[in-house]
């Protein structure tokens, strides 16, 4: 069939729109050149080179200005994404994430550091740990608690003896897709995915899958690598791996709560990036322990009551001591640059017979 030629309306808005790009080019190339002399100077005084409170107050500024018609979230989207590219030309960001490519993890990586981050594919969150510890990342991105099936308890472990901190956060609506070399349920002998989302997808698994095994693996994209290998396996994952890997999506958004969300904590060592700036709102988290007697418990949540600061998390792990001792990972609502704050953590501290402040970053929106 033959393509109708363009109306001289028509014609005339492509012209327009081809020259606001030629303008938009033109603009944007000027920043960059603007971005890599910001680098040369930081680069001088050893500042650190991504700034994630920078990049939140330059895109609050572009939303506030913005008339319309486009939306803030969008606008949003499109100055992450300018200040990312920008960044990479000052000096490339090294992220480690759980790989292979198509995880959730990485998409909460792009989030956060835009798409021109420089992306390193571990095998687990373990090894995303060790490579941002010995510096072979610049950051790390973990994730530590699922809105569905809680805490994600290797990433509390690992906690404990890092020297990496917390810096920010990413919360993602998590859907689960069922993801197969054909598009058919029949057939199905094995489901492969990270046991969080077997879990998250147990209630569908048993109703439509009930003798299919569920086979755990180290993430949902390697699951859908494997099901790409063999016909007779399907996997949990996101549209992304589907693309990535040539998969049918036989089944979609399967997981038993719709609104199933997962927050990923974003983590480098102190010399590369220190505490964030207080926000506004903000979250600090900590690792503590008590003496094993009675009241220790109850004993840590006074401080918090005096000085009013609210805890938003409180988990207990095993300290493996032998000894029934446990630790206690807290998340508080605020800043220790809030004098209320400081206080209820002094206190705090003098409770404990283990104190280690994770991080203190702006919550996630």
């Amino acid at each position: 069939m033959n393509n109708p030629q363009a109306s001289p309306d028509l014609a005339s808005l492509r012209v327009q729109i081809d020259n606001i790009d030629q303008q938009l080019l033109t603009l944007l190339n000027q920043r960059a050149l603007v971005a890599e002399r910001v680098g040369e100077v930081k680069k001088r005084e050893g500042t650190p080179f991504f700034r994630p409170d920078r990049v939140a107050q330059v895109i609050e500024k572009i939303q506030t200005a913005n008339p319309g018609p486009l939306k803030g979230a969008h606008v949003a989207a499109i100055w992450r994404e300018i200040m990312s590219a920008c960044l990479a030309l000052e000096s490339p960001q090294r992220v480690a994430v759980l790989g292979p490519e198509g995880t959730f993890c990485e998409q909460a990586a792009i989030e956060y550091f835009g798409g021109a981050a420089d992306l390193m594919y571990c095998a687990n969150f373990d090894e995303v740990f060790h490579a941002t510890a010995a510096g072979s990342a610049q950051y790390g991105v973990v994730g530590v608690e699922n809105s569905t099936e809680g805490v994600v308890t290797r990433s509390l472990d690992m906690f404990l003896h890092t020297p990496a901190h917390v810096v920010g956060e990413v919360s993602l609506l998590i859907r689960h897709n069922l993801l197969r070399q054909t598009n058919a349920l029949d057939g199905i002998e094995a489901v492969l995915a990270h046991p969080q989302a077997l879990a998250q997808c147990q209630a569908w698994l048993t109703k439509h899958l009930p003798h299919a095994e569920r086979r755990p693996v180290s993430s949902n994209a390697e699951g859908a690598r494997l099901a790409a290998t063999n016909p007779a396996w399907a996997a949990l994952s996101s549209e992304r791996a589907a693309q990535q890997f040539g998969l049918h999506i036989v089944a979609h958004a399967i997981q038993d709560d719709a609104y199933n969300r997962t927050r990923f904590a974003i983590i480098c060592l102190p010399h590369t990036l220190q505490t964030p700036p207080p926000s506004g709102k903000d979250c600090t988290s900590l690792i503590v322990s008590v003496p094993n007697r009675p009241g220790a418990v109850h004993d840590l949540l006074v401080p918090l009551k005096t000085h009013g600061v609210s805890m938003t998390r409180f988990e207990s792990r095993p300290a493996r001591t032998g000894q029934w001792e446990y630790y206690f990972y807290i998340d508080l609502d605020g800043h220790p640059a809030q004098p209320h704050v400081a206080r209820a953590l002094e206190e705090l501290r003098s409770l404990c017979a283990f104190y280690k402040v994770l991080g203190t970053y702006p919550v996630s929106a």
